[in-house]
């Protein structure tokens, strides 16, 4: 397996622990919704990574989920959900980290189905990269 695909299905496997530890504090009335947006937003970032990896697309260091959204389009991969819901999810990264206001720009439904929607259009998208690389190999 070629590295940047070593690398996408890490990023994968971190986005894992997060979806997990959303749907841990989800379950905790006591949760704030900061807390668990933080990880929702971790888990989406590190799902669109993971497909810049296996894309092969150079990215910089960042947490802004439409700037790796608009990366992805530029390189001609859909991201199956809009701006607005990213835009929306950006803030949890570090924002309302070190923030104890309450803003709530979504809802934890919101949260998990996006969460879950690029978590599992990122699988597929690295699914037909690993099926073009074993053809590949397999035609060599």
């Amino acid at each position: 397996m070629t590295p940047h695909l070593e690398e996408a299905l890490r990023s994968l496997r971190l986005a894992d622990r997060d979806i997990y530890a959303f749907r841990v504090l989800s379950e905790d009335a006591h949760a704030h919704l900061s807390i668990i947006c933080f990880h929702a937003q971790q888990a989406v970032e590190k799902s669109l990574k993971a497909v810049l990896f296996a894309q092969q697309i150079e990215f910089r260091r960042t947490h802004n989920l439409t700037e790796l959204a608009a990366l992805l389009r530029q390189n001609n991969c859909e991201v199956p959900i809009g701006d607005e819901a990213l835009w929306r999810l950006n803030p949890y990264a570090v924002t309302f980290r070190y923030d104890d206001r309450d803003i709530e720009l979504l809802t934890r439904e919101d949260a998990a189905s996006w969460m879950n929607a690029i978590r599992a259009w990122a699988e597929s998208q690295i699914g037909l990269v690993l099926q073009a690389e074993n053809e590949e190999s397999s035609d060599a």
